[in-house]
């Protein structure tokens, strides 16, 4: 009698065993929200402030240039892009600070706001936009997240994420699709869809690299649909992240008229 009590409670030790370690973890792929996916890429690029050294490049059918830049952020809100080169660019900065974009032109020595109507005219030339710059983390708070499958891109098992706006929300896209890699959190491509569903451009990152204290892609390549030969890739050549000593007051009017490079 005692051998089958035994028996019988190792049958339901083992059985419980099972069901706990084949269970998925709370922190599973599958318990993250979608929105949380998208919150976490963010702010894997940003954390809660950064430094940064970029190479801009910019390819059209007949010519090519490149832009070299520094930038600064603080949390979600506040952005600063001083170009470093070439020579005819030297010097002018571009803030964003909270809702605001603004662009400093040493030349001339003078501020420009950047109206809403100019959110979709393109950044320096490129295949980026002003509301690429602006409206980044627009995709956490101004969208709805659904799940929408799963790929495997640069060897990375990725959770495929539909945006759809919000009614009434202030962007320009009329969708947008993430792969975002599931246990890294970066974002490995995104496509950018009109009010009409049609594909417009599309963004890849790849080289995934050690920037700090974090793994990111520092290869970002943005190709229009339907521009044949044009192309802009953005190369991260350096991060650093949770600088001490940048605070609000860094992204000010004041301080960009002053600013230099490190």
């Amino acid at each position: 009698m005692k051998n089958r009590s035994f028996l019988i409670q190792h049958l339901i030790f083992s059985a419980l065993a099972l069901l706990i370690f084949s269970s998925p973890s709370p922190i599973a792929a599958q318990d993250i929200t979608a929105k949380a996916y998208v919150q976490k890429s963010h702010d894997l690029f940003l954390g809660q402030s950064s430094i940064s050294d970029m190479t801009m490049t910019i390819t059209r059918p007949t010519w090519s240039r490149t832009i070299s830049m520094q930038n600064w952020s603080l949390g979600q809100d506040y952005y600063i892009t001083y170009i470093t080169s070439p020579a005819e660019d030297k010097g002018q900065v571009f803030l964003k600070a909270e809702k605001d974009m603004w662009n400093y032109m040493p030349s001339v020595n003078r501020m420009i706001k950047i109206p809403p109507s100019m959110m979709m005219q393109s950044w320096m030339g490129s295949d980026f936009t002003n509301n690429d710059l602006m409206k980044e983390n627009s995709m956490v708070t101004d969208y709805t997240h659904t799940f929408a499958g799963s790929e495997t891109i640069e060897g990375y098992d990725c959770v495929i994420i539909l945006l759809d706006p919000k009614p009434e929300a202030p962007v320009v896209w009329g969708k947008i699709k993430m792969w975002i890699a599931k246990t890294k959190y970066f974002g490995l491509k995104v496509e950018y869809y009109d009010t009409d569903q049609n594909l417009i451009k599309t963004e890849t990152a790849s080289d995934i690299k050690q920037m700090g204290n974090r793994e990111i892609p520092t290869h970002l390549v943005m190709i229009p649909q339907n521009k044949k030969g044009n192309s802009t890739v953005m190369d991260i050549n350096y991060q650093e992240f949770d600088v001490k000593g940048i605070d609000t007051d860094f992204f000010s009017i004041q301080n960009i008229k002053r600013l230099r490079p490190r």
